[in-house]
């Protein structure tokens, strides 16, 4: 795991969204895609603002998949595709077609998370190889929807699954199996409150989710406050 360490959030986001924009241009050049599953929250809307307007973006290459969802109604501001629209799908001229939002609003979940694995698999290979993996931490110490002490955490046949209610919203969310299997993961950890679990994170303690996830292809972006500096 490589740690990088910013002067603040803003500093984070705008280097997550050079990043980004890098290996997609690598990715595209070298096998006419690039292929990344993106988190909700503050810094990663304002990275992917950032990214938005990076210049040279090669977006007819890019398939632009979700790492978890809210099962929540279209447009509900507890849904992260609501403010992936504003982040970024309306101010980058990427092909409709190669958004893939997971299908919460399907009345079948259990059908809905099969029909999303079944979208990595018809775009990233089988069994799906995403290029990147953008990921956040939880205070408690989860990513993705991979919460403590859900069942979810124990999932190793399937890519793709539903959560418990947690903070009032049962989730979909990629698991395990398909996260460790990216090419690579990006961490974007900001805000003193993530100090502890950052610190945990970099011990690769089993005791949190994050703690779990694969670490020789991954690179944190943090800030200086949650690096404890």
């Amino acid at each position: 795991m490589k740690l990088e360490v910013l002067a603040d959030d803003d500093a984070v986001a705008r280097a997550a969204a050079a990043f980004i924009a890098g290996e997609a241009r690598a990715a595209v050049a070298a096998r006419g895609r690039f292929t990344i599953a993106v988190s909700g929250g503050r810094t990663p809307w304002v990275m992917l603002r950032a990214l938005a307007g990076t210049p040279d973006v090669p977006w007819a290459g890019v398939h632009l998949f979700q790492v978890d969802e809210r099962v929540a109604p279209a447009g509900d501001p507890d849904r992260n595709l609501t403010h992936l629209r504003d982040s970024l799908l309306d101010r980058a001229p990427l092909p409709p077609q190669q958004v893939h939002a997971m299908p919460v609003e399907l009345p079948d979940a259990a059908a809905a998370a099969a029909r999303y694995a079944a979208t990595l698999r018809e775009v990233a290979g089988a069994p799906p190889v995403l290029d990147l993996v953008h990921l956040g931490l939880g205070p408690d110490g989860h990513t993705a929807s991979l919460v403590p002490g859900d069942p979810v955490l124990a999932i190793a046949d399937a890519d793709v699954a539903l959560t418990g209610v947690y903070q009032g919203r049962r989730r979909m969310t990629l698991t395990y199996p398909v996260i460790d299997r990216a090419r690579g993961i990006l961490w974007l950890v900001t805000g003193a409150e993530k100090a502890g679990m950052l610190a945990r994170l970099r011990k690769a303690d089993p005791d949190i989710p994050a703690g779990r996830v694969r670490q020789d292809v991954a690179l944190v972006l943090t800030d200086r406050a949650a690096a404890g500096a």
